[in-house]
């Protein structure tokens, strides 16, 4: 079905697997448009409850693949928002919880498109590396939206203007990621983490996302209001009743993501 990822459906789990190790992952067009594809499949599909990222081989994703683009005169602005854009979009408006397993070194747009994840888990190998500058590019692919506003503005310029590699444990302490696990139970750990997620009340965590995201752009007043809309519709859930009703008979809930 896809050339450029592997794509499986496990308890719940759909796990994205950016396949192609030869070249550390790196992006070409097809991949874009198959990671954009592959996430609209999991967002229809109710058996899919939880979405985990990762890259084949020793890299999750060392960014743009510049063989793709070294031959002629690129247009810069038209690539972007014909191929990143749109997958990146792609991302947020997914209302299932998608993780990124760093397997390995995320850099230029890899480091975007881990930090376009919900999660971010990362093995004590992984590194993150704000590329761009290196060859004299801006941060894409969301680099500019997310990044200060995981570590704060100041942090953020240094990573960008910088271009230096952050190693797992570092992106931690920033909170670039959320945990770090040894290399050999590093895959384990990660699927333990994602079934987790998957076992949660899956629109409810929809709508966590969603409100979140637009709690970032609106103010006070417009968020409070956004959180009750927000509320309205996850208290018609089967699992708000269903949580409800195991917490009086003092049972675990039993979700099923509807």
């Amino acid at each position: 079905m896809y050339e450029t990822i592997l794509y499986e459906v496990s308890e719940g789990v759909a796990i994205l697997t950016m396949n192609r190790p030869d070249k550390f992952n790196a992006f070409n067009e097809r991949m874009n448009k198959e990671i954009t594809d592959a996430l609209k499949q999991a967002q229809k599909d109710p058996e899919v409850r939880c979405i985990l990222l990762t890259g084949a081989g020793r890299a999750f994703n060392a960014g743009q693949d510049l063989g793709d683009v070294l031959e002629g005169d690129v247009d810069f602005g038209g690539f972007l928002r014909n191929r990143y854009n749109p997958m990146i979009l792609q991302f947020q408006k997914t209302e299932k919880p998608i993780i990124a397993a760093i397997n390995g070194v995320a850099a230029g747009a890899g480091m975007s498109i881990a930090l376009a994840c919900d999660i971010r888990l990362a093995s004590d190998k992984a590194s993150l590396v704000n590329a761009f500058v290196n060859i004299g590019l801006v941060p894409d692919s969301g680099g500019c939206y997310y990044l200060p506003r995981i570590v704060g503005m100041g942090k953020a310029l240094e990573l960008a203007m910088t271009g230096e590699k952050v190693p797992a444990e570092e992106a931690l302490r920033l909170g670039l990621v959320n945990q770090v696990y040894p290399t050999e139970q590093f895959w384990e750990e990660s699927l333990a983490y994602a079934r987790k997620l998957a076992a949660l009340p899956t629109r409810g965590i929809g709508l966590i996302k969603r409100t979140m995201y637009k709690g970032l752009e609106l103010g006070l007043e417009e968020t409070l209001e956004y959180e009750a809309y927000a509320q309205e519709i996850a208290g018609q859930t089967a699992d708000y009743k269903e949580g409800v009703n195991a917490f009086m008979e003092k049972r675990a809930p039993r979700f099923t993501g509807r």
